[in-house]
């Protein structure tokens, strides 16, 4: 049976992490979305719609601060959406396979380090690790990054995105998680898609805008490579 109210994950300090699961069976599909992305984006509907269609298990969620999760912007951080990925799957039963967009990449290649045992494999769409320290960081005009390095934060207006706070805290802390200075070990295979355009794309478009890989034949891909992942992973469970 499938359970369309939006459930809480209480968390130690009080704030709350909206999501919505659909009961199936092999690895729960774990969508983990992008920067100031919410869980209801046409991807993770569109793997809603498949996994009701195909009996697999899916879970998809709003980061802290995020969509229907509680929390206070300011305070957002890698690190604190590394920790609520981890208890997320800590309260689901079995192995999971998460699928992380954008953002959600970095978060589920954290999220994979941080539970080997538990993963079935990854599927990363155009993912963005690192994307504050190599991408976000350097796309700032010279008054934003004056403005942060002086104030402590900034406001970004952003067409797709609104306007939004980026803090000092939020740049330094980032640094405890990054990724593509040093070789990794996952315990579980990894597909990625990666859009064409994604490398040349300003992160301003690249984080928000819902070109990357969401035409029908993309979503189709995205379906056909999360399905694929879950066969391969109840076949062959991380370990």
């Amino acid at each position: 049976m499938n359970d369309d109210t939006i459930r809480y994950l209480t968390r130690p300090d009080g704030e709350r992490l909206a999501f919505r699961h659909t009961a199936g069976s092999g690895p729960t599909v774990v969508w983990i979305g992008g920067f100031r992305s919410d869980m209801e984006g046409t991807k993770a509907l569109v793997l809603e719609a498949a996994a009701r269609e195909r009996g697999w298990g899916f879970v998809r969620y709003d980061h802290f601060a995020h969509g229907q999760s509680s929390g206070e912007w300011r305070q957002a951080t890698i690190g604190r959406w590394r920790e609520d990925a981890i208890a997320l799957i800590d309260s689901l039963d079995g192995p999971v396979l998460p699928v992380g967009s954008s953002m959600g990449g970095w978060v589920a290649l954290l999220l994979a380090l941080a539970r080997p045992e538990r993963m079935a494999g990854l599927v990363l769409v155009n993912p963005a690790q690192d994307f504050t320290e190599r991408l976000m960081w350097p796309g700032l005009a010279d008054h934003e990054r004056q403005a942060i390095l002086r104030d402590g934060e900034t406001v970004i207006v952003e067409e797709g995105l609104g306007a939004y706070v980026l803090t000092q805290a939020m740049f330094e802390e980032a640094r405890t998680w990054l990724l593509l200075d040093t070789s990794i070990t996952l315990a579980a295979p990894v597909h990625i898609l990666q859009g064409r355009a994604a490398a040349v794309v300003p992160w301003r478009h690249a984080l928000g805008g819902d070109h990357r890989l969401s035409g029908q034949a993309d979503l189709a891909r995205l379906v056909q490579a999360v399905d694929d992942m879950r066969t391969r992973g109840s076949a062959e469970p991380a370990g």
